[in-house]
C-alpha cells in the first residue's frame, strides 16, 4: 500500500480503537510504518486527516447502498429492509458504534472541520433512505426515514452501553413495525 493509503487505514482503525483525541500523529505514523513529515506531506494536520478518515468511511457506506441495489433492483422496499439487516449486523457485530457519531460526539466544536463532513455524509445518507422510501410509495417518506434513522442510531449507542441484550435486540422488529406503519398510511 501507498503510504498515504497506509496512513489513512492505520488512523481510521486507531480513531475506532481509541478515539480520535486519544491517538497523536507519531502513533498513526508509527502504525502506518511512517514518519511524521511523510503524514504532514500528506496531509497538513491531523484535522484535514480526520477528514479524509471520516470520509473514506462515508465511501464505504455508500458502497453498501450500492451492493444493495446491485443485490435487489427495482425492489426500493427490499432495498431498504437490507440497509436494516446491514444495520444489526454492525450494532452486533462491532461494540464501536458508528465512526462518524462518534467523531460527531468527540469533535463538539462546531467549526472543526470534521463536522461538515459528518452532516454532509449523513444528509447524504438520509436523502437515500427518503429517496428509496418514496421509490417503495411511501407518502411520508421524510418521516420514515427519520424514524429509520433514530431506531438505527438508538441501537448503536445502546449496543455500546446496555449491554449484549439491551434494546437494540429489537432494532430488525421496530423497524418492520414502524415500515408496516407508514405503509398503512
Amino acid at each position: 500500500m501507498p503510504p498515504r493509503a497506509r496512513i489513512v487505514a492505520s488512523a481510521i482503525e486507531l480513531f475506532r480503537q481509541q478515539g480520535i483525541k486519544g491517538v497523536g500523529v507519531d502513533a498513526i505514523a508509527e502504525a502506518a510504518e511512517s514518519n511524521k513529515m511523510t503524514l504532514y506531506r500528506h496531509f497538513g494536520s491531523k484535522d484535514d486527516l480526520i477528514c479524509e478518515c471520516l470520509k473514506q468511511v462515508s465511501a464505504r457506506r455508500e458502497q453498501i447502498w450500492r451492493d444493495l441495489e446491485a443485490a435487489f433492483p427495482d425492489d426500493p422496499l427490499a432495498q431498504i429492509r437490507g440497509w436494516i439487516h446491514e444495520a444489526a449486523e454492525c450494532v452486533f457485530s462491532d461494540p464501536r458504534g458508528c465512526d462518524l457519531a462518534n467523531a460527531a460526539i468527540e469533535l463538539k466544536e462546531a467549526n472543526h472541520p470534521a463536522f461538515k463532513v459528518i452532516v454532509d455524509a449523513k444528509k447524504v445518507h438520509k436523502q437515500r433512505l427518503i429517496d428509496l422510501c418514496r421509490m417503495a410509495g411511501i407518502t411520508q417518506a421524510e418521516q420514515l426515514a427519520d424514524a429509520l434513522v433514530l431506531l438505527v442510531e438508538g441501537a448503536r449507542v445502546c449496543g455500546q452501553s446496555a449491554g449484549v441484550e439491551g434494546p437494540q435486540q429489537q432494532l430488525k422488529r421496530a423497524c418492520d413495525a414502524m415500515i408496516a406503519a407508514y405503509s398503512a398510511k
